[in-house]
């Protein structure tokens, strides 16, 4: 009998800056610190990426855009592939950070490293495009879209980012998505996931109109809505047999840390599926960045992290459904 699959999805991987620099004093694979084994453990790694990997390119405007985000592919694609990063979110706030010049190259790096993206092209048609991949011999598709800087837009025959409004009332975002999925069937694939960088940065809970965006999704066939964008984690929610991470929070990252959001704190979300894709449970562990690398936090950063999330789904639904087995939290997706 073929097992069950393991997944593992996260939020925001953010390589550049300090980041980038101390990867000239470290091994690559010391951005994952303790957790490497765990995440070797996986059968697969989808991760949004919070950066251009290329060494070229000017920044964009600094007068609008005052943090920018890039680092070296060498190292960063050695550290992506040690991790076993399956799929990499590109439809975010930073990918043109340093301009068409260096989405090129992170288009170029990722397919020779041989890791499937979506989210970004040469133009809308392109970055709408679904990622197709093989995680163990389940066949997942992905699609990637965000709703931030409209000035990173791909256009029709400009490059950019997939930019939509998950605004339910915005008639073209919904055919934009629509389409992309109807695409992404064609592979009938055993999981579908929408890897979403949505609203604003330091929020706990999704706004009405994104959390029906989100729910929109899952009704239109996503398995999987694998959320990110607010530096901050936020609830799941299971809605019409569908799961939604609202928002995975950060992952890596040399952000200084709010003291009452605390996003240096948030989960490796692991979510088991039988072979053709049918949900088992989705386990979630609680991770810590410090020294620009993800961390096991300690006793009482697990305790904040788990009882935090239970809070943050309580709205949803799904709080009292979480267990705890030791360390982690576990919700079970079977029935």
């Amino acid at each position: 009998m073929a097992r069950s699959v393991r997944i593992g999805l996260v939020g925001d991987v953010m390589l550049g800056r300090n980041v980038d620099r101390r990867a000239t004093t470290r091994d690559p694979e010391a951005v994952w610190g303790d957790l490497l084994d765990r995440l070797r453990s996986l059968d697969g790694l989808l991760v949004n990426l919070e950066c251009c990997l290329s060494t070229r390119g000017e920044k964009w405007s600094e007068t609008y855009r005052p943090f920018h985000f890039r680092a070296s592919p060498d190292w960063a694609t050695e550290a992506l592939a040690a991790a076993g990063v399956d799929f990499a979110c590109l439809a975010n706030n930073h990918l043109m950070d340093y301009g068409e010049v260096a989405l090129r190259d992170t288009l170029e790096t990722l397919d020779e490293a041989g890791i499937a993206h979506a989210g970004a092209g040469e133009t809308m048609r392109e970055a709408a495009r679904p990622a197709v991949f093989e995680v163990g011999d389940l066949t997942v598709a992905a699609v990637a879209f965000t709703d931030n800087i409209p000035e990173y837009a791909a256009g029709p025959s400009s490059p950019g980012v997939a930019r939509v409004e998950a605004d339910l009332s915005d008639r073209e975002s919904r055919e934009t998505v629509t389409r992309a999925l109807d695409a992404a069937r064609e592979s009938d694939p055993a999981l579908l996931v929408a890897s979403v960088h949505l609203g604003p940065n330091m929020v706990a809970e999704p706004d009405p109109e994104r959390r029906a965006f989100a729910q929109w999704l899952a009704e239109s066939g996503v398995d999987v809505v694998h959320g990110h964008s607010a530096h901050v984690f936020q609830g799941v929610e299971v809605y019409d047999g569908r799961t939604i991470l609202h928002d995975a929070g950060d992952f890596v990252d040399d952000y200084a840390v709010d003291e009452d959001f605390r996003n240096d704190r948030s989960f490796l979300f692991e979510m088991e599926v039988t072979p053709d894709g049918r949900p088992l449970e989705l386990r979630l562990v609680p991770i810590q960045i410090a020294d620009c690398a993800v961390h096991r936090p300690d006793d009482r950063c697990v305790e904040w992290c788990c009882e935090t999330m239970r809070e943050r789904s309580e709205p949803f639904g799904s709080a009292e459904a979480f267990e705890r087995d030791g360390r982690e939290l576990v919700l079970d997706l079977a029935d």
